[in-house]
């Protein structure tokens, strides 16, 4: 399986000849180029123009999709949702592997849907904060579920991201000793699985 990684919270997940593409964004990403990405299913976690502009996603359709999803609704804020909504992790399942994509989660997770997520072989996690969980309860939640690698995301690199949000760095500094692999991965670059 291929994980390409597009930037912000955007990655495409394959599978035998099957792509499908998770969270696009917008032209309103900073310092991004515009998105455009072929594959044949787009999944959302959840209605904010950096997460679901699914007009950059070129779909073709195509059966034989290997993939299996399961979905864990949970606050895009430590408000319960009240101030930014709802947001939804996912599981992908395929070739025997387990990937989560975290979107824009607010808060930690409740102790069933960390039961839930444990011992997957890739959890993509945003790290940057203000709109999402930080560097540290990223971790927090990490070590609790005990992934085979991390893939950070949703975090700021210079002038490339949104302004708000904390740089990489940070959470790159405080896993250094972490029991699961960090793999930071450039913009369009893949890692195989």
């Amino acid at each position: 399986m291929d994980i390409c990684y597009y930037g912000h919270s955007c990655f495409t997940l394959s599978s035998g000849g099957y792509t499908l593409a998770i969270d696009p964004y917008d032209d309103h990403v900073d310092g991004y180029p515009p998105l455009r990405i072929a594959a044949n299913s787009v999944y959302c976690s959840h209605q904010h123009f950096d997460h679901c502009y699914v007009q950059a996603v070129d779909i073709t359709e195509k059966g034989g999709d290997p993939f299996t999803v399961e979905e864990y609704e949970v606050p895009h804020d430590d408000a319960g949702g009240s101030r930014r909504g709802m947001n939804l992790i996912r599981v992908f399942r395929a070739e025997g592997k387990k990937i989560i994509h975290f979107g824009d989660t607010g808060c930690m997770p409740s102790d069933d849907i960390l039961n839930a997520l444990g011992n997957a072989d890739i959890a993509m996690i945003p790290v940057g904060g203000f709109f999402t969980i930080d560097a540290s309860m990223a971790k927090e939640i990490l070590d609790v579920i005990k992934p085979s690698a991390a893939v950070p995301m949703h975090y700021r690199q210079g002038d490339v991201g949104l302004r708000q949000i904390a740089e990489l760095k940070d959470f790159l500094d405080i896993t250094k000793e972490a029991d699961y692999r960090v793999v930071s991965l450039g913009y369009k670059e893949t890692l195989s699985i």
